[in-house]
């Protein structure tokens, strides 16, 4: 990663690049450069997309910031691209994809973060609990911009993952889940059984969540992983899938475009209310909008080996066959 300008522009904002690709923001704006192109979007979009990149260490498969600018994870090194997923692009010979070890391209963005998020934005939120990422340069958030996504080592409540319970958390209940019920469950464990057995209130600790679109695993078994978030206005990304996922909506309501993952050729349209379960294919990106804030869980898969296993024919890119 390396600081194209070290001195700021007119707004107090620097200039970034890393391989080929430059970035620069102006009061609205932010400006995407490769060799074959330029590309620009809404800078409060680019900053909720590079903040849940950063967030989930580019998370499982594509993540597009839009049709046009995104990044692809093989696990150890990450593309970046330019048109690679979209057709009137590579049709005119415009996309790029350059390829970076991981913790080059994550230095970049988040030393981004830093110097482009304004004292009182914060990209992790909803639209209605935060500033404007708007205008020149003023202050930083970075208490915000540094959160790390809360990863239990088995579950929530177990030895060594106490401090993750709701009620020791520190976290307010959010303004949305007033009504959630905070008590705890009560266990009545068989003699012998007492330091073996662990709950915890699942609504109570979401009902607490600053963030939105950033899944937390609260229990992990092997590989299988329980990620539940809380979504409000919309998912910033469209995430392609490397492997399925599974949703199950825990209240109120999400409306979820699906695509083809790689044409981006409209899927389908769902519409998921409290305790409907979808499972999102392999081939597929999806995004979603939630008008109220909503708890979502979602159930992976974490093996590093499926997308080979799928290119193989040895997993399949869908989980039921009708």
């Amino acid at each position: 990663m390396t600081i194209i300008d070290e001195a700021p522009n007119h707004l107090g904002y620097r200039q970034f690049g890393v391989g080929r690709f430059t970035f620069s923001r102006d009061e609205y704006f932010v400006t995407v450069e490769w060799p074959t192109g330029n590309h620009q979007m809404p800078v409060d979009q680019w900053l909720r997309c590079v903040q849940r990149d950063v967030a989930w260490g580019f998370f499982y498969g594509i993540v597009n910031f839009d049709s046009v600018i995104g990044t692809m994870n093989h696990y150890g090194t990450v593309d970046m691209f330019a048109g690679r997923f979209n057709e009137a692009y590579r049709r005119a010979e415009v996309d790029y994809n350059e390829t970076f070890d991981h913790d080059e391209l994550l230095g970049c963005f988040k030393a981004m973060l830093s110097d482009w998020t304004n004292e009182g934005y914060d990209p992790f939120a909803a639209p209605l609990e935060t500033g404007s990422a708007f205008g020149p340069s003023s202050g930083n958030n970075d208490d915000a911009v540094t959160r790390r996504r809360v990863v239990a080592e088995r579950m929530v409540s177990v030895p060594g993952d106490e401090p993750l319970r709701s009620d020791d958390s520190g976290f307010p209940v959010n303004r949305a889940f007033s009504d959630v019920d905070q008590g705890e469950p009560v266990i009545e464990a068989s003699p012998g059984y007492e330091d073996e057995v662990c709950s915890f209130n699942l609504f109570a600790y979401l009902s607490r969540s600053d963030v939105t679109w950033n899944p937390s695993v609260v229990s992990a078994c092997k590989e299988s992983l329980y990620c539940p978030t809380t979504e409000e206005f919309t998912l910033p990304v469209i995430h392609g899938n490397d492997r399925v996922e599974w949703f199950v909506q825990l209240s109120d309501e999400i409306q979820w475009d699906v695509e083809d993952r790689d044409t981006g050729a409209k899927r389908a349209r769902v519409v998921m209310k409290a305790g409907d379960v979808a499972a999102m294919p392999a081939d597929i990106r999806h995004t979603g909008y939630s008008p109220k804030r909503a708890m979502l869980l979602v159930w992976e898969n974490g093996s590093p080996r499926i997308p080979e296993m799928i290119a193989k024919g040895e997993a399949p890119v869908h989980p039921v066959d009708f």
